[in-house]
């Protein structure tokens, strides 16, 4: 088959991104720079990012049989390219510091994003795999990248070992999935099981059995309860860019996958996997919100309130097959606009004062920010209310969504968990907020200057302005959404 360049016109944004990391790789070994690396790769996946915008309107194109390039992939690409830009950001002054060689950190998260891309884009389970592979190998390095420095935390090995076991654990989960399905259909597309009726060769349980297998591994990469043990020790002992990384991008990437899969396959179709996905759902809300209850420190709070929100999506995943299916979708890429903005946001303000050799993650060193430093008080407080669901912000409104999808779909036992588990949510949140506000202390833990990190300030301030201006006007990101969301259907 001959490929012209016409054919390469819909993977612009993953050529750029690949050209990105490429162009840094080279530049490191011409001459180590930290400064310079870390700008090529900001320019190169905000390149990528006003490259997907461009071809966003009407794409729709089936790049191999691999990848699918239409609005939704397009939407997704440009909320993953601009997060690893802010991600970026704020890992240079946090890197600052680091006792050993930076710019390799900057050619890791490229890949990262390279991944993270091709899962977007994935309608194959090869292409798929890979994605969810380049990611995670990324991230194995990312985690673990302060390990040879004598000042930075002692945990970050421990973490990416823990992390990679784990992975590796939930990879073979999902290729032996994968097996059960070529040997059932003779395809590797999403679409072979629903094409071929999910009967044909050993019949309707054993496509029960590899659809179980697939979203079991994927509940691992969700860090979805029971699959959640390793996440808040991998959260707390990688540097805080990585956590965010992980908690951000790699969820949302997964969970587009996720989305797709369920979607194409009809998987909800089994009454097994419908269960099965049922029961995580309320488990995850649950158990994440309770769990947080007890910590001190604040990346695993936000550890085990990411398993309560990945539990709230799957409502809206169920939801979608008791209804026609649109306004699920709508309501889960809300949300994970939402996530992204929160999560960024509220790991932003601790990555912002924090250096590789000396990270402020305990609550108690909040104490009295409001009155060290208001604008980064209310920008940490805007964050955390968001996570709660409380009005006027982004998470209010995405929590809404899925709260209609819920009901539309009559889901009741799962809306009562979502209630319980935003009540316990906004307690845990609210005593972070009660630690700022608290009489500052005669020794402070640590002194900030938005003068003197402008760049990462700037990100702080736009995430802090769209968690605002989406909470009390969403119609925009709405009707962005409503027009992508019909190509997964």
């Amino acid at each position: 088959m001959t490929i012209t360049l016409a054919d390469l016109v819909p993977l612009m944004p993953l050529l750029i991104t690949t050209l990105t990391v490429v162009i840094a790789m080279i530049a490191v070994g011409v001459k180590r720079h930290y400064a310079s690396v870390a700008g090529i790769t900001i320019i190169g996946l905000l390149f990528a990012a006003i490259s997907s915008l461009l071809l966003m309107p009407a794409a729709n194109y089936q790049v191999t049989p691999l990848l699918i390039i239409d609005e939704y992939t397009l939407f997704f690409t440009i909320i993953t390219c601009c997060s690893a830009v802010s991600i970026a950001i704020l890992s240079y002054q946090y890197l600052s510091d680091l006792d050993d060689y930076k710019e390799e950190y900057f050619l890791l998260l490229g890949l990262a994003t390279i991944g993270a891309i091709i899962m977007v884009s994935s309608n194959h389970y090869v292409s798929a795999i890979l994605g969810i592979e380049t990611l995670s190998m990324s991230l194995y390095g990312m985690v673990a990248y302060p390990s040879h420095s004598d000042k930075s935390r002692r945990w970050s090995l421990e973490a990416a070992v823990k992390y990679l076991v784990l992975s590796a654990a939930a990879s073979g989960f999902m290729l032996f999935g994968i097996a059960l399905i070529y040997a059932q259909t003779g395809s590797l597309s999403f679409s072979s099981v629903l094409d071929n009726g999910g009967t044909l060769g050993l019949g309707e349980d054993f496509s029960a059995t590899a659809l179980t297998l697939l979203f079991i591994g994927a509940a691992f990469k969700l860090s979805l309860a029971p699959f959640h043990m390793w996440t808040p020790d991998v959260y707390e002992g990688s540097p805080l860019p990585a956590t965010t990384y992980l908690a951000t991008i790699g969820k949302v990437a997964m969970f587009v996958v996720l989305l797709r899969l369920i979607e194409s396959t009809n998987a909800l179709a089994f009454q097994s996997v419908f269960i099965m996905i049922y029961f995580i759902a309320v488990l995850s809300i649950l158990l994440g919100n309770l769990l947080a209850l007890l910590q001190s420190n604040l990346k695993r709070i936000l550890a085990y309130s990411s398993i309560s929100h990945m539990g709230y999506l799957l409502i809206a995943l169920l939801a979608g097959f008791e209804t026609s299916g649109l306004i699920s979708i709508e309501a889960i890429t809300f949300y994970l606009v939402a996530y992204m903005i929160m999560s960024i946001g509220a790991f932003g303000v601790a990555s912002i004062v924090s250096s590789s050799s000396n990270e402020f993650d305990s609550v108690d060193d909040y104490t009295g920010l409001f009155w060290r430093n208001p604008i980064l008080a209310a920008i940490f407080t805007g964050m955390l209310l968001s996570l709660a669901g409380i009005p006027l912000t982004v998470g209010f409104i995405g929590k809404f969504y899925i709260f209609f999808a819920g009901v539309e779909s009559e889901l009741w036992v799962l809306l009562v968990a979502l209630i319980i588990g935003s009540g316990i949510g906004l307690y845990y949140y609210l005593r972070v907020v009660y630690r700022m506000v608290l009489p500052q202390e005669q020794k402070n833990s640590f002194e900030f200057s938005i003068e003197k990190n402008y760049s990462s300030s700037a990100i702080l301030l736009l995430l802090f302005a769209l968690l605002i201006i989406l909470g009390v006007y969403p119609t925009p990101l709405v009707s962005v959404i409503e027009r992508v969301s019909s190509y997964i259907l």
